[in-house]
């Protein structure tokens, strides 16, 4: 399918944070659709401290406005320094 866009998230949770993070995640995840965006996989690492998500984007335009949207970003905003920091890698079928 062209312009597919597939990224691979590492997720870390600030220490103390966890749970709030993993709320956080639950919200902003259920937006990807709105954006054309789906989650294909969600890993939790035995560390309770870090995430993986597979997502997928029917485009980059789609990615793009997931990024900017504003229910994001307020939701970023009230978690504060308890957000989670996020590592986003651009992946393809290899």
């Amino acid at each position: 399918m062209t312009g597919v866009l597939t990224l691979v998230a590492i997720v870390e949770f600030a220490v103390g944070a966890e749970a709030a993070g993993e709320r956080y995640e639950d919200a902003v995840l259920a937006l990807l659709e709105r954006h054309g965006g789906r989650l294909e996989r969600r890993l939790r690492g035995t560390d309770g401290q870090t995430e993986v998500h597979v997502i997928r984007f029917d485009s980059r335009a789609g990615y793009e406005s997931f990024m900017v949207d504003p229910d994001r970003a307020a939701l970023r905003t009230a978690l504060g320094e308890a957000a989670p920091t996020t590592r986003v890698i651009e992946v393809r079928e290899g």
